[in-house]
């Protein structure tokens, strides 16, 4: 599943995100969302999130739900 919709996405679900400054490389960094940080229900560049340990980036692909 992609993470451009906001209702997919759980605190405690396992993800792979793209950091602001991975953006042009496309380097996904993996971690289990804390905290969703986009309000609206839908984003074309994925969901914004912080993951556990303070990385934040907008989610890429969702790997399992937590």
């Amino acid at each position: 599943m992609d993470g451009k919709n906001r209702a997919q996405i759980r605190p405690g679900a396992r993800v792979r995100v793209v950091q602001k400054q991975d953006q042009r490389s496309g380097n996904l960094t993996e971690g289990i969302v804390q905290d969703i940080l986009t309000k609206s229900p839908t984003h074309p560049h994925g969901i914004k999130v912080r993951l556990q340990g303070g990385i934040v980036g907008r989610v890429k692909e969702i790997v399992g739900e937590g």
